[in-house]
């Protein structure tokens, strides 16, 4: 058992957190910048709140952030109150936050200064790999460190891995995420040309599913979008910042992006239809306004 702190209880932190707790069986204290979520969140696993990150921080062996943005993210670790002002030396801080590299390399530095160590862990599974304990997390950072934190991680998650040096774990989120872009504009597509041609959806999705056509998105989420329903996990708005994250490092290295650019403007176009907390698969209501 270790003692842990959780700082950012969203949907996604607050059931890694829960996990940690049950799962792990670590002693865990939170925190969230609205307090009674942080009260409701300890209520129910019994565990502890703290006033600020640091507080929440204090003596712990490891510390998880799960925050919006790069903003909010160096808010909570090295601005005032932050966490890293209050952990000890020898611990360990778990960033769980999509953010960007450059962020991750910035808090990697900030932390050794205080003998502190970091990793840049994003995560992908959306709201209910969170809530089943069945996340995968890219990791970045330094191979020792990673193998004392993995267990630990290991209490809300399927799959854990060391990508690289820190930073390495926000870029192969950012991979991720221009993967799911191309899926679930082509699988919209799919939907809307097969619709038009007066096809029965199911029955397509039956067949082609078990070909070379076949993902993730076609068997989870063909059936809520053909029934025109978007309130089944990532939001417009949260993929709309990742995206953005992911074009700015490509303008930064030279990497060639044009479809993720174009699916990138779709979802502009899916926010000015008011659906920004709809979910990523309503590419599809774009097609079909």
């Amino acid at each position: 058992m270790a003692k842990v702190a959780f700082i950012g209880l969203g949907v996604m932190g607050f059931p890694m957190a829960g996990h940690l707790k049950t799962r792990g069986g670590h002693d865990v204290t939170v925190y969230n910048r609205t307090a009674e979520k942080a009260a409701a969140w300890a209520e129910k696993f019994s565990g502890k709140s703290a006033p600020t990150p640091a507080e929440a921080a204090a003596g712990a062996d490891f510390v998880f952030v799960c925050v919006g943005n790069d903003d909010d993210l160096r808010s909570v670790t090295s601005g005032e109150n932050g966490a890293l002002h209050g952990m000890k030396p020898g611990s360990v801080l778990i960033d769980n936050t999509t953010a960007s590299a450059e962020v991750a390399r910035e808090l990697y530095a900030a932390a050794k200064k205080k003998g502190v160590d970091f990793i840049d862990a994003p995560v992908s599974g959306g709201q209910a790999g969170a809530e089943n304990g069945v996340l995968t997390v890219m990791c970045g950072g330094d191979e020792a460190v990673f193998e004392r934190a993995r267990p630990v991680i290991d209490a809300y998650a399927r799959m854990v891995g060391l990508m690289g040096p820190a930073g390495s774990g926000q870029l192969t989120k950012m991979v991720n995420q221009i993967c799911i872009a191309g899926l679930v504009q082509g699988l919209s597509e799919a939907l809307h040309f097969g619709k038009r041609a007066g096809l029965d959806i199911e029955k397509v999705v039956e067949v082609i599913s078990k070909g070379a056509a076949g993902s993730w998105q076609m068997e989870n989420r063909h059936k809520t979008m053909n029934a025109g329903k978007y309130d089944f996990g990532f939001a417009v708005d949260w993929m709309r910042k990742d995206l953005g994250i992911v074009l700015a490092e490509a303008r930064s290295n030279g990497a060639k992006l044009p479809v993720t650019a174009l699916v990138d403007q779709f979802y502009g176009d899916v926010q000015a239809m008011g659906g920004n907390r709809w979910d990523t698969s309503s590419l599809l209501a774009r097609l079909e306004k």
